[in-house]
């Protein structure tokens, strides 16, 4: 599915998983942190298709404050020329290059987000949850976020002190500021979470925020004075939202907030959002805060992944670390990306990205495992059989195991992925049955069984090769989440596509019920699905 800009059609329902990344922040080109997130929301909300569920999928650009000026200023263009040159050249393109079927795709200078944010702050001025006041306090340009003094590092001088992220100096900023009651909201947020213990994952994340709320709240606040370049306060058009405020109503303000009743209903609460570790206080309790005084429900999960880390950093352009997702793909290829972060880095740890481990795994895991599988049994049927696929007349406790292992881990894959958004563990279940297929093909040796011209033997070598074919036809459901492309070209040799319909079609519900693939199938030797790797490119 390609990434759109904008909602054209209503096909969800009030059961729709609707799943968001973060907004993405356009003063740079998208590194392998952002597409970690993102990759991770296409393979959760394509396994909840695969399930055969009505899925949303949201992500986008947040394109207002104070950063995106400067960055517009120092490169000579206005801030809409710069967001909309990142946008086009750089960010879509990325998102379609890794195959990421997003349903909508929001930008915050779009009118149809610009509106309703001044609705939804108008609203809660009226309500009198946001007053006039004054603030002075260090602030992370950066991050687009005031510090907590006690938060900073010390810099290169006595005054100088460093963002704990950015490891950047912090400016000190004192202006006339609009702001949010936040610190009324921290005993309600505190009996949300109690009732709510799912609500953050994973547990460190959820400690972190109860430690953090319950010190006490202050105020938040939501405008600037000093720039103005974001959406003006309806009321003051002298001061324009904090940039965060306005960039965390994508979530609704993309769901029909406020223009369609319908759909926001259909697709409101997010089912899931997806966010970094670093933006978890702006998610986990300025966000609910925020829908609570305005009276909205609250999303039900927000689930922070860990940092990918270089050199002990936190991988982003300001540290210089980050890293184009091309320069992998153009190596490893698109479906082993998506693969091996989601297989090497439990999601919500932090994980260093090692170029040696992602060999070791595409060449161990993909390429011997899992692609040499697929290129034998279509290469045995084909000269056992004339690329037809053969009935199995002489099933036994073998074959049993395989049926057996394959109930199994269809089960613990769509537990794993599906409802605890453990990837790793998801996808290693899925590799074991890739692997106890294997073990099956050597145990049975069907290239010796292939000498009985008997028709015991012959019988024998049907029952061992439509094992092995039907397995791989069940992989190729399994594994379609994380490669699309390498499944569906499987899909295509095992011959399923004219006999069981689209790939897509293939539910995680009936991926175990054995048997599937017919007998009589044409089962061809395609391209090999994981190639032998060329030298790693000069750094």
């Amino acid at each position: 599915m390609a990434a759109t800009e904008d909602h054209t059609t209503t096909e969800a329902t009030r059961s729709a998983y609707y799943v968001t990344t973060p907004i993405y922040y356009v003063n740079d080109r998208p590194h392998l942190g952002h597409a970690y997130t993102t990759v991770a929301g296409d393979v959760l909300t394509r396994w909840h298709r695969q399930r055969g569920e009505n899925v949303w999928y949201l992500t986008g650009t947040d394109e207002h404050g104070q950063k995106i000026m400067r960055t517009a200023e120092a490169n000579g263009v206005t801030p809409q020329e710069w967001c909309d040159k990142l946008v086009e050249e750089a960010w879509k393109p990325l998102w379609q290059h890794l195959n990421i079927a997003n349903d909508d795709f929001i930008r915050t200078t779009q009118q149809r987000h610009t509106d309703r944010v001044q609705e939804f702050v108008q609203d809660l001025h009226d309500k009198g949850e946001i007053y006039k006041g004054g603030y002075s306090g260090p602030y992370c340009v950066g991050c687009e976020e005031y510090k907590l003094p006690g938060e900073l590092l010390p810099g290169a001088t006595e005054d100088e002190k460093l963002c704990p992220i950015h490891k950047r100096p912090v400016e000190w900023l004192e202006e006339e500021n609009y702001f949010f009651r936040l610190s009324a909201y921290g005993p309600k947020l505190l009996d949300f979470y109690a009732a709510n213990p799912d609500f953050i994952a994973p547990a460190s994340a959820r400690n972190e925020v109860l430690r953090f709320v319950e010190q006490g709240l202050q105020d938040l606040s939501i405008s600037r004075s000093t720039f103005n370049w974001g959406v003006p306060l309806p009321w003051d058009e002298k001061h324009v939202l904090y940039v965060w405020v306005d960039a965390l109503q994508n979530y609704i303000t993309a769901a029909g907030y406020g223009a369609d009743p319908e759909r926001f209903a259909e697709l409101w609460p997010a089912s899931v959002h997806l966010v970094g570790k670093d933006i978890l206080r702006f998610h986990a309790v300025i966000w609910p805060a925020m829908l609570m005084a305005a009276g909205l429900p609250l999303p039900k999960r927000v689930v922070a992944n860990g940092w990918l880390m270089v050199g002990g950093e936190k991988m982003s352009k300001s540290n210089l670390t980050g890293i184009s997702p091309t320069d992998l793909t153009s190596h490893f290829g698109v479906d082993a990306y998506r693969y091996y972060f989601l297989r090497a880095i439990p999601f919500g740890t932090d994980g260093s990205f090692s170029w040696e481990d992602f060999t070791a795994r595409y060449t161990s895991e993909l390429a011997n495992d899992f692609g040499n599988l697929a290129s034998r049994v279509a290469a045995m049927v084909g000269k056992y059989f004339e690329g037809a696929l053969p009935a199995a007349t002489a099933a036994g406790p073998a074959e049993q195991a395989v049926v057996d292992g394959l109930a199994r881990a269809a089960a613990e894959a769509d537990r794993k992925i599906g409802e605890e958004l453990d990837f790793a563990g998801g996808i290693a279940a899925i590799f074991e049955f890739v692997k106890l297929v294997n073990g099956y093909l050597t145990e049975q040796e069907p290239w010796k069984v292939a000498k009985d011209t008997s028709e015991e033997g012959q019988a024998r070598l049907a029952t061992i090769l439509y094992t092995a074919a039907e397995a791989l036809r069940a992989t190729a459901v399994l594994l379609n989440p994380v490669m699309p492309t390498a499944s569906g070209k499987l899909w295509e040799s095992l011959g399923a596509q004219d006999s069981l319909g689209a790939l897509a079609d293939q539910t995680i519900a009936t991926v175990a019920d054995w048997g599937r693939l017919p007998a009589g199938t044409t089962v061809t030797k395609g391209d090999i699905l994981f190639p032998r790797l060329e030298e790693k490119p000069a750094s």
